[in-house]
């Protein structure tokens, strides 16, 4: 995973991921938002989810220690990281901000 997971965040200027799992109720909270955001941001923005629990060596290399946890790359750096639930508003802003 860790070879592709490189390729995905530099093949595309902007990947939003959002780091979950499956017994977290706010990823549950978060994941509707995530998929409106996925549908608004097509185009500008390549959005996926990433199970802690199956993906540990790159919930590790990222130090994801509470879900959900979200971060913009840019350009395979990242520009924005959050833990917790963010809406749906502020996602789509930090997309138009760095689709720039």
């Amino acid at each position: 995973m860790r070879a592709n997971f490189n390729r995905l965040i530099h093949s595309h200027p902007l990947v939003l991921i959002d780091f979950h799992a499956e017994w977290c109720e706010p990823c549950k909270l978060q994941s509707p938002i995530v998929k409106e955001v996925a549908e608004k941001a097509r185009g500008k923005a390549y959005v996926i989810k990433i199970d802690v629990d199956g993906n540990r060596l790159v919930s590790g290399r990222y130090q994801i220690a509470s879900v959900p946890t979200l971060i913009l790359f840019k350009n395979g750096e990242i520009v924005w990281r959050q833990s917790g639930i963010a809406s749906k508003k502020e996602l789509l802003q930090l997309i138009e901000q760095h689709a720039e």
